[in-house]
């Protein structure tokens, strides 16, 4: 554990951020984080996120990552729906795994569930559920016209900024990526963002309880090395990226996002722990596109 905390503290630096011991120490004991087979960092260059560094792990079967959470007061008990929606996807879909993620500077901020292989969660399934955010009803529709009703396979529930990620492991063509930005009123992605989406593997939406609309779409990609990659990442990330010193070897992932405002940004994810071998490891959190 103690190993641990250093590599966060070290790699926090590197952007400039600086990692409180009160703050990681709970959240990395309550769920015995140093025991998870797959833990990753992660950075961004957006707005929102600037000035914080997160990191992320899976969990083993049979822990409950909202209970440990609630438990530990690493998050508050809500009345919100964001506090309901957990139990009510382990009600109505099949669960295969599950992780978590945290900023150091924020705290204790997501929990990710993965549905098992080839078992897809249809948007109208989960539309259904009495705490998920009514812009998905909303939007059922439009993502049926391009084919992705039943191609979800990986939600995220941040409580955060008390929003859900939605993800969809179909690689993007560019008629469709404008496609959909053009029904969701997202605006049109730049030509760099199209170059970065020719390599990617999938996407995810953001959705929240304070808006109708879609707030981002994110696409991923995979890369030995993200500075190889048809875009400029930015400086911080590109500090990042050359600088980190654990899992220099393994694979990194790169998300890059249009919001509902226009900004366009981008995310890279490092691996301190990643699994050779084994079902998840291509999977990225644990599967290969989620983890934002």
């Amino acid at each position: 554990m103690e190993h641990l905390y250093s590599a966060i503290e070290e790699s926090a630096a590197l952007v400039d951020v600086t990692c409180s011991r009160d703050k990681v120490w709970p959240i990395l004991a309550a769920y015995d984080a140093a025991r998870q087979n797959i833990i990753a960092f992660r950075v961004a260059n957006d707005t929102r996120d600037d000035g914080d560094f997160h990191c992320r792990f899976s969990l083993n079967d049979g822990v409950e990552p909202y209970g440990v959470a609630l438990s530990n007061g690493l998050i508050a008990k809500t009345d919100h729906p964001v506090g309901a929606l957990l139990s009510e996807l382990q009600e109505r879909c099949p669960i295969d795994s599950s992780g978590v993620d945290f900023g150091v500077v924020c705290g204790f901020r997501k929990i990710w569930i993965y549905f098992p292989d080839g078992e897809f969660q249809r948007l109208s399934t989960l539309a259904d559920l009495r705490s998920m955010p009514s812009s998905l009803a909303d939007n059922v529709d439009l993502f049926a016209r391009h084919g992705l009703d039943d191609r979800v396979d990986v939600a995220g529930i941040n409580y955060h900024h008390k929003s859900v990620n939605l993800y969809f492991p179909q690689p993007p063509d560019p008629t469709t990526i404008r496609s959909l930005h053009r029904d969701i009123g997202l605006p049109e992605p730049s030509e760099q963002m199209l170059k970065f989406c020719e390599g990617a593997f999938g996407f995810y939406t953001t959705l929240s309880w304070d808006s109708p609309k879609v707030e981002r779409i994110s696409f991923g990609a995979k890369a030995q090395d993200p500075t190889a990659l048809p875009v400029r990442l930015g400086p911080k990330i590109e500090h990042f990226a050359k600088n980190v010193s654990y899992g220099v070897d393994d694979p990194k992932l790169v998300y890059g996002a249009v919001t509902s405002t226009g900004e366009e940004y981008y995310k890279l994810q490092a691996y301190y722990r990643w699994p050779s071998h084994g079902r998840r490891a291509g999977r990225g959190y644990p599967r290969s596109r989620s983890m934002n």
